[in-house]
C-alpha cells in the first residue's frame, strides 16, 4: 500500500563518466543495488557502471552472492577469473566494445584496461539485489584487526617483512 514510483527509480546519471583519479587502482565502480533503489528488494538483480582509467583496473575480487555479466561499452578490457580448488584454472579474454563476459558467483575475477592512452567503460549486471564485494588484497592485507603476519607469510610463502610492508599500505575501496 505504501509503494510509490520513487521506490523503483534513481536518477543515477550512468551516462556520465566517473572520476577514476580518486582511486589508486584507476577505476570507479558505481553500484546500483537495493540500498539505492528500494524497489529491487526481493528481485535478485543489481547493476554497476565501471569506469577505468588508462591502465586502470577493477582489482581481483569476488561477489559472494552473485554471478556477474559484464558488457564493454567503450574501450578494451583484459578480464579473467580463477576456478575453485583444486584446479585453480585461470580463464581470461580480451574484450572490445560490445563484448560480454560472465564471472560465475563467488569466483575471484578482475578487469584491466590495457590501453595506456584511452579510458574504458563497462556495465555489469549482477544476479543479486545485494551482491557483496570482497577485494582480495584489501581483505587479506587491509583487514582490521590485521591478520597475523605469521599466517600470511606462511600462506604466501614469503618473509614476514614482505607481509608487514603489504599490511602497511593504504588499502582503499573503488566502489561508490
Amino acid at each position: 500500500m505504501d509503494v510509490k514510483a520513487e521506490d523503483f527509480f534513481l536518477a543515477a546519471k550512468l551516462d556520465m563518466p566517473r572520476d577514476t583519479k580518486v582511486s589508486k587502482v584507476g577505476s570507479n565502480v558505481t553500484l546500483i543495488n537495493v540500498m539505492r533503489i528500494p524497489g529491487l528488494n526481493t528481485l535478485g538483480i543489481s547493476l554497476a557502471r565501471i569506469d577505468y582509467a588508462p591502465l586502470g583496473e577493477n582489482p581481483p575480487h569476488t561477489h559472494p552472492r552473485a554471478t556477474e555479466i559484464l558488457t564493454v561499452l567503450e574501450g578494451t578490457l583484459y578480464v579473467g577469473f580463477v576456478t575453485s580448488n583444486p584446479e585453480n584454472k585461470f580463464l581470461s579474454k580480451v574484450l572490445n566494445k560490445g563484448d560480454v563476459f560472465v564471472f560465475p558467483e563467488g569466483l575471484i575475477h578482475f578487469q584491466f584496461n590495457p590501453n595506456p592512452y584511452k579510458p574504458a567503460v563497462a556495465i555489469a549486471a549482477l544476479s543479486s539485489q545485494n551482491p557483496g564485494a570482497i577485494t582480495v588484497a584489501n581483505a587479506l592485507f587491509g583487514s582490521k584487526p590485521a591478520i597475523s603476519d605469521d599466517v600470511l607469510a606462511k600462506a604466501f610463502q614469503v618473509e614476514k617483512k614482505t607481509v608487514d610492508w603489504l599490511q602497511a599500505q593504504f588499502w582503499e575501496d573503488n566502489r561508490n
